[in-house]
Formats: structure tokens, C-alpha cells, sequence
């Protein structure tokens, strides 16, 4: 199946795909700091520059988007039609990596939090709820879907 729009057009509305800052970001920040939580964003000492990091809980935030980081059973998470190889392998490998970084911060003594992009969508104040529990429990991980 051939893409909708012509290369320019589609080169320009991915360039303008955020990697920081990004809409389900602003809104688990702006909780957590309404709830009282100080945090760091993108701190790059730690493994995976994670997007909230909470230095007194010892508890990182990374707000995944379903499209990028391969969310299971998510409609968000299709893979392109036009050069599917190339998307397959390349979030793939963004799924790989992100599997090695929580595993690296899990064994560094971090705890890890993944709020993916369509929970926030569905219920973000179930989800945001749920997660200002797991950074006051003592729990290691949760991906909150």
C-alpha cells in the first residue's frame, strides 16, 4: 500500500515528532509537581535518560508512546504499511533497548514506572492516580496500560 502523502510532506510530519517535552509527558509532570513531588526531567547520568526522575523515592518515570515503543495488543502500535520492514526492525529496536534499560536500573536499585500513551488517553486520572501510589509504595515495577 502506497503512503497517502508524498515523501516531503511525510519527512516533515515526523520531524515534528517530539522526543522531550511530548503532550502525555506535560501531563504526568504536571501532576506529579500538583501532587508535591519534586522530580528531574531527562537526567542524563542515569541509564535511558529517563523522562521524571524522582531522586528521594529512587523511582524513574518514562512515558512511552505506543506507536515508538511497541505497546502489545494497542491499536496505537501498527506498523506502517509503506516500508514495513524498515518500521519493524527500527521499533524493534527501540523495544529492545528500552527492555535493557529497565533491567540496567532495576539491578542499579532504581524502581521503574512505564505510563504508556493510551492509558493516558483512555483515564489520566485513573492512571496518574495510579501512579502516585506506586511511588509512595515499595514496589520495584509497574506499566501502567
Amino acid at each position: 500500500m502506497a503512503d497517502t502523502v508524498s515523501q516531503e510532506v511525510r519527512s516533515r510530519m515526523m520531524s515534528r515528532i517530539r522526543n522531550k517535552n511530548s503532550k502525555p509527558e506535560l501531563l504526568v509532570r504536571k501532576y506529579l509537581h500538583r501532587h508535591g513531588f519534586r522530580y528531574r526531567i531527562h537526567d542524563f547520568r542515569i541509564a535511558g535518560r529517563p523522562d521524571v526522575v524522582l531522586p528521594k523515592y529512587r523511582c524513574v518515570v518514562f512515558v512511552h508512546g505506543c506507536f515508538w515503543h511497541r505497546h502489545r495488543s494497542c491499536k496505537y502500535a501498527a506498523t506502517p504499511a509503506t516500508r514495513p520492514e524498515f518500521w519493524l526492525e527500527k521499533l524493534e529496536k527501540n523495544r529492545t533497548r528500552d527492555e535493557r534499560v529497565q533491567s540496567s536500573l532495576l539491578q542499579a536499585g532504581w524502581r521503574v514506572a512505564v505510563v504508556w500513551e493510551c492509558s493516558l488517553k483512555a483515564s489520566a486520572d485513573a492512571t496518574l492516580a495510579e501512579l502516585k501510589k506506586f511511588v509512595l509504595s515499595d514496589d520495584k515495577f509497574t506499566e501502567l496500560a
